[in-house]
Order: C-alpha cells, then structure tokens, then sequence
C-alpha cells in the first residue's frame, strides 16, 4: 500500500483516510487527543495481542483480524504522529472501523457460505487466561455476537472486554454518547438471554467434555443422553469443502443418535484429543496425522447445551498451531 509523502504529513483538517464506512484523521484519529512522539516501535507493537483480540472478536477469523492489524500499523507508521497522545487509542480507532467495515461486507458473503458458519477456532493458552477472559473468547460467545450488528459488536466488545469509556466509543464510532449507551444495552439484552449456557469454568468444562467422551467410547446412548439438554443444538461447518450436516440438529434424541451413528462407524479410524481453543476445552479428532475437525461445546455447567463443529480444512490452521497471543 503505497502513499506519498505528501499523504504522510496531512494536516488535521486537510485530507483523511478513507476506511470505507467512515474516514479518519492519520494525525488525530477522528477527535481524539492525538501521539507521545517517544513512543518506540517495540512500545506500539505491544497493543498487538489487544488488536487482535477485538479484530478476531469482531470478525470470527483469525486471517481476517491479522490483516485488519497489519493495516493499521501500516496506516500507523505512514501517518504523522507528532501529537498522538494515545497510540493504543489511536490503533484501536483504526481496527474498530475497519472490522465494522469488514463485517459489513462478510454479512454478504455468508449469504453464499454453504451451511452454517461457525468461527474459525484459535488454540489458546491456559496460563494466561482467566475465567473470564475465556469466556468472551468462547465459540459459544462468538455465536451470540453474531446476533448484533457490526456497529453493536464493536460498542459492545470495546465497553464489555476492553473497558472503553462511552465517549471514546461514541469517538470511534461517530456517534453520540447518548446512542453509545443505548447501543451497549441493546447489545447486553441480547447477549444476555445466552449468558449462562457457557459460564461454566474450564476445569468444568473439560471434565464434563471427558465424560462425554468416555460415553460415547462405550456406546452407552443413556449416559450420552444424560450429559445433554434436552433442546441441545449441533452445528457444523464444512464450508462445502467436507461432508457436513447443512442445517442446526436439535434435541438430545436426534443428536445422541448422530454422533453415536458416527462414532461407530468412524471411531476405530480416528483419534481424538483435548486440547485448548478459544479459552476453553475442546476436541481435536484425528486421522493419522492429519486434523479433520474440532468440537467444542457450550455448557451450563451440568450438561452441554450445544455443540460447534468445525471441518472446514481452510479454518482448522490454528488449532494445533503455537497459542495465539490474544486478549
């Protein structure tokens, strides 16, 4: 991406940056304060972790939120930062915009995705990932995002998970605080109604993932159907690249009767291992070497509420990959 010199050194009011939905100044960052000209390479590149968190958050793609950072650093080290007081703030602007942007157009795409979407799975580690934190990294949370629009995900992920004032948001998103506020409380409703379906700790988590297993491994269609609710939902994503179920399955009997189907034609072939994704325990299943799927499920603690399987071979790249580094 190439810019002149002359598109470097802008003055405020002169020219912006188009990012597609909205522009934004490369000195100031649309109203804000504006860059401690002390700030190092290595002191910008920290906030990375924090960009790529909202950026997956907002988009469900690991690829997807990694080109959204890059652009920002791009659009970073190519603006004039004289002033810039908050470099965090002003990179966090930047990625914001251009998710809600990204969203937008994904929202089109999805219309011709074969089957259901799911997020693409990310592994994660355990040591530096509270209760919390893991829960609003879930697939399960995920999901519940994509009940919002792109501009109520970004209000909300910016007050809910990295604790944004309303005022800095309402900058972002070129709104008032006033609509700020009602757009996180709408999103909060809608949010909240799947809340406790995936508020069980890890350890929890994994071990009624275990039983489950172990369920399954013996053929015992009772001991399965006990582990589940009973309005339980199964989905999963091929991607129309892998054979995969292209509606949601729903109730215990209907699902029981699938993946017990499945393990006892498939099980003898294929291996499966726990492993950690998106802040949680999951299912990593194997084929010799090579991964075929990932499951992870949502819980209430007592049983499984739902299931999420990804196949689609184009989203399984970071799943037995070195942890992401994310927040």
């Amino acid at each position: 991406m190439a810019h002149s010199d002359s598109a470097r050194h802008l003055d405020p009011g002169a020219r912006v940056w188009q990012l597609g939905w909205a522009s934004i100044n490369p000195r100031t960052g649309i109203g804000m304060t504006v860059l401690d000209p002390s700030a190092t390479e290595p002191d910008v590149l920290r906030h990375r972790p924090r960009l790529l968190g909202l950026g997956y958050r907002m988009l469900g793609d690991l690829h997807e939120a990694e080109d959204l950072v890059q652009e920002a650093y791009l659009r970073w080290f190519q603006a004039d930062r004289d002033q810039v007081q908050s470099p965090e703030a002003w990179l966090l602007t930047v990625v914001s915009r251009l998710a809600v942007d990204r969203l937008r157009r994904a929202a089109t795409a999805r219309q011709t995705y074969v089957g259901p979407w799911l997020p693409e799975p990310v592994a994660t580690d355990a040591s530096d990932r509270d209760v919390e934190r893991a829960q609003d990294l879930s697939i399960a949370m995920l999901m519940m995002l994509e009940r919002l629009s792109p501009e109520e995900r970004a209000a909300f992920l910016l007050r809910e998970v990295f604790d944004t004032g309303y005022g800095e948001i309402a900058r972002i998103l070129d709104r008032t605080e006033p609509a700020v506020r009602k757009m996180v409380q709408r999103a909060r409703d809608r949010v909240r109604d799947g809340q406790a379906r995936f508020s069980a700790p890890p350890d929890v988590h994994g071990e009624l993932l275990q039983r489950f297993l172990d369920a399954l491994a013996r053929d015992d269609r009772d001991g399965v159907l006990s582990l589940m609710a009973p309005d339980v939902t199964f989905t999963s994503d091929g991607g129309g690249k892998v054979w995969a179920a292209r509606r949601l399955i729903v109730g215990d009997e209907r699902v029981a009767r699938m993946l017990l189907a499945l393990e006892r034609k498939y099980g003898p072939a294929v291996r499966t291992r726990i492993v950690r994704v998106n802040g949680d325990p999951a299912v990593a299943t194997f084929h010799g070497d090579e991964l075929v799927h990932v499951t992870a499920i949502a819980t209430d603690g007592e049983r499984i509420t739902s299931f999420y399987r990804v196949l689609n071979p184009d989203k399984l790249g970071h799943v037995t990959s070195v942890p992401v580094k994310i927040e």
